[in-house]
């Protein structure tokens, strides 16, 4: 079973129709980063449980419902009454899509350790606002630290909102500290040059010396990229798809990465090392066709299984 920790929130989407210069209607629509890592790997048919504290509230109620229809196991999720994270989302011309965040005070902040995870884990995945937000990032991070070093496989994808980083520096300090615990990163390139503050092909060497057994880099249109500590490089081009946005692709790459390796059994430093280029550009490619059915429609929409096997 893989574990996603991390927030679940509601997405304001522009409703569609909206005329540009107006503001028009906003749709909610159910999303954050782990949520939607999560919700993707149970339509997957991965054996999956996430972590998080939701809302009491009819967001948290609805967002509770997506999981449980999507299989996932919702043993790991707390409540509280304190309101449902939001985040506004507004649309580039391409589908690319730029937030800003309402967190105060809300429900996935304030996550308590779960303990030690189900003796079922096979891995954790961890990532974007819930490790930047106090105080359940050091709550996450706590429990990266103690998985990985009971021997988890521990996947990270950062997805930074650098909005809602007060302390570059201190962030891009922090998140080297998590490299010893981290077993596979996945970031885009965007992601990547903010943390290097600079190149980030150099940065991605300097990563992998810190720990990470592979990196694996999406770069939209471009594809998809992975390198590992052993100087393996595999490329996958992109899926052309016509673009509705681009909301929830990056979780969607990072939950088929996972779920592919997953059912390869290759869920281990040591399995991941072992892949041949050939397999690494099966699990790309395998992401780059997710993603692209999630770009395909509105929203965070990750596929299904079957769709996928239709393709």
């Amino acid at each position: 079973m893989i574990i996603v920790g991390g927030e679940a929130l509601v997405d304001l989407v522009p409703d569609p129709s909206t005329m540009d210069g107006e503001l028009g209607p906003l749709l909610p629509r159910l999303g954050g980063g782990p949520y939607n890592v999560a919700v993707a790997l149970g339509r997957l048919d991965v054996p999956t449980g996430f972590v998080s504290r939701l809302s009491t509230d009819q967001f948290g109620d609805a967002l509770l419902d997506r999981l449980v229809t999507a299989g996932v196991d919702v043993g790991g999720v707390q409540r509280g009454a304190e309101p449902t994270t939001l985040a506004v989302v507004g649309l580039a011309a391409d589908g690319s899509a730029r937030y800003s965040f309402h967190t105060e005070g809300t429900a996935d902040r304030l996550v308590t350790d779960p303990g030690p995870l189900d003796s079922r884990a096979t891995a954790l995945a961890l990532g974007t606002l819930s490790l930047v937000l106090e105080p359940g990032a050091s709550v996450y991070e706590q429990m990266m630290r103690r998985e990985a070093g009971r021997g988890l496989f521990v996947s990270l994808d950062p997805n930074i909102r650098s909005g809602l980083i007060p302390d570059a520096e201190a962030y891009r300090a922090r998140f080297r500290s998590w490299l010893p615990h981290v077993t596979l990163l996945k970031l885009s390139v965007e992601d990547a040059a903010w943390l290097a503050d600079g190149d980030p092909q150099a940065a991605v060497a300097d990563w992998l010396t810190a720990g990470p057994a592979a990196v694996v880099l999406t770069s939209g249109g471009e594809g998809l990229t992975v390198r590992t500590a052993e100087g393996l490089t595999a490329h996958a081009a992109a899926t052309a798809v016509d673009v509705v946005d681009t909301i929830g692709a990056g979780d969607t790459v990072h939950a088929a990465t996972l779920g592919w390796l997953s059912q390869q059994g290759a869920l281990s430093r040591q399995a991941l090392l072992a892949l041949t280029g050939q397999q690494w550009r099966q699990a790309l490619e395998f992401a780059g066709r997710a993603a692209a059915l999630t770009c395909s429609r509105a929203g965070a929409e990750p596929p299904y299984a079957a769709e996928l096997q239709a393709r």
